[in-house]
């Protein structure tokens, strides 16, 4: 009955979607999205689920210690790490140029790794060099340019708000979490609010990054644009054979014909539930566009809005059908992606998994084996890390 709910749910929501005529009309014309109160820390992960982690690590216990000292022992979580701060970060397509954008995007992920190695032992240590990490970049960055900015700024944003979370709001003292907070709003926000309609996969990671800016901000309206995008974006990526013969589509890409979606997607002409609009791009990028959509799920529930009942079913089929195939278990059909995938989904399984499997009670074989084959999950370099260690089993 609760998977026919979320079925359900999915098919009502990609109708609700469907008819909406732009991001901006979305925004305007729907309730708030963001909560009445916002739960700090509360992106990625909240206070109760480091809180089951911490304690799951105090005792020894596994996959969350292995996963532990796989962060504890990377180059992330170094404690003599020198900050590399650019004013002005360009990044060009595939990070040619390449002006700090490998800088921005791992002094990011590395002071969520201190920020979360800190809840977890209580070394200040690793909060204050977390603090260091963030201060460097507020007191110095001032704008993203070239092609690849928008997805530049939107990794770095979706790493900077979970670190800052941890921070601010466990650790606690941090004099200089207001300019941090400027430099989010002023450098970050303007480069990606009004979203992308480039590959699925940088509107999905810009969503991220806005909804964590707005839950750190506390910023009722960067929160709502963030879930305005995302009810146009989610259903026009990933494919259910109640959407109707031809995916859905974002309305201001203009993708009005059948020959316009199949190039789109990549040259696909045969969709089956579960198939994204980049499975046959690679599954690296679609990997980062289902990384997204559960981060935004996740994000909603610790805020006290729980969206899993209208997509979680692109999710649980999403994970499942790129599992399958990331397995290589069996030849490829000549119908999928003209019987040719390039595989490498990356470390994007954990939190869907959990919230789907572990939470929510659903059996994802595919899903399941893929995870625990691969545990423990790191860091994709770009904005996915420690995900074995933050949601692994997680009931909280």
């Amino acid at each position: 009955m609760r998977k026919k709910s979320l079925i359900l749910a999915a098919a009502c929501a990609a109708l609700v979607a469907g008819s909406l005529s732009s991001p901006a009309v979305a925004t305007s014309q729907a309730p708030s999205e963001a909560p009445a109160a916002f739960t700090h820390p509360g992106v990625g992960s909240s206070r109760a689920q480091l809180d089951f982690v911490r304690a799951k690590v105090q005792a020894g216990a596994q996959p969350w210690t292995n996963a532990f000292n796989q962060a504890k022992n990377s180059t992330y979580a170094s404690l003599t790490r020198t900050p590399k701060p650019r004013a002005v970060v360009e990044c060009g397509s595939y990070s040619n140029p390449n002006y700090g954008c490998t800088d921005e995007r791992q002094d990011a992920i590395a002071a969520y790794t201190d920020a979360l190695l800190w809840y977890i032992t209580r070394d200040d240590r690793y909060a204050q060099k977390s603090i260091e990490l963030m201060d460097a970049w507020s007191a110095t960055i001032r704008d993203h340019t070239n092609s690849n900015a928008p997805l530049q700024t939107a990794w770095a944003a979706s790493s900077w708000p979970k670190a800052a979370e941890i921070i601010k709001h466990a650790y606690g003292n941090w004099p200089n979490s207001g300019r941090f907070a400027t430099m989010l709003r002023n450098v970050y926000v303007p480069e990606i609010i009004n979203g992308s309609n480039s590959n699925g996969n940088w509107e999905l990671s810009i969503i991220e990054a806005l909804q964590g800016i707005g839950v750190f901000l506390e910023d009722r309206a960067i929160y709502d644009k963030a879930i305005a995008l995302y009810r146009l974006r989610v259903p026009a990526y990933v494919y259910l054979e109640s959407d109707g013969a031809l995916p859905k589509t974002v309305p201001s890409q203009n993708l009005n014909t059948r020959e316009k979606i199949v190039s789109y997607w990549q040259g696909q002409g045969t969709f089956v539930t579960g198939l994204t609009q980049e499975t046959c791009r690679d599954f690296t990028h679609t990997g980062y566009g289902i990384s997204s959509i559960s981060h935004v799920l996740e994000t909603a529930r610790i805020q006290g809005i729980d969206m899993y009942p209208e997509f979680g079913e692109r999710l649980r089929q999403a994970l499942g059908f790129q599992a399958k195939w990331e397995r290589n278990l069996e030849p490829v059909p000549s119908w999928l992606c003209k019987g040719t995938l390039h595989r490498g989904l990356g470390p994007i399984t954990e939190v869907g998994y959990n919230a789907l499997h572990t939470r929510l009670g659903y059996a994802m074989t595919n899903t399941q084996a893929l995870t625990e084959s691969r545990r423990p999950a790191g860091t994709n370099n770009l904005f996915v890390a420690w995900e074995t260690l933050t949601h692994a089993e997680n009931p909280s």
